[in-house]
């Protein structure tokens, strides 16, 4: 039951990551083609959504399991 749960802080750590990583490779196309902001900007809430959507199932997971 506690590797399960190591498992899961795992998995929120990994959402943590990704979040950052695409924020951060955002901002550096913005700063390369500025005209660009609005599409990337839709993109990166787009790709945060679906990290943040598997954070949460796994959050589930976690109360499902215990």
């Amino acid at each position: 039951m506690s590797l399960g749960i190591i498992a899961l802080g795992l998995a929120a750590l990994g959402a943590t990551i990704g979040n950052g990583l695409i924020v951060g490779n955002i901002l550096n196309a913005v700063a390369r083609q500025p005209e660009l902001e609005n599409k990337l900007r839709t993109y990166m809430f787009l790709g945060i959504a679906f990290i943040e959507g598997l954070f949460f199932i796994v959050l589930a997971m976690t109360f499902v399991l215990k």
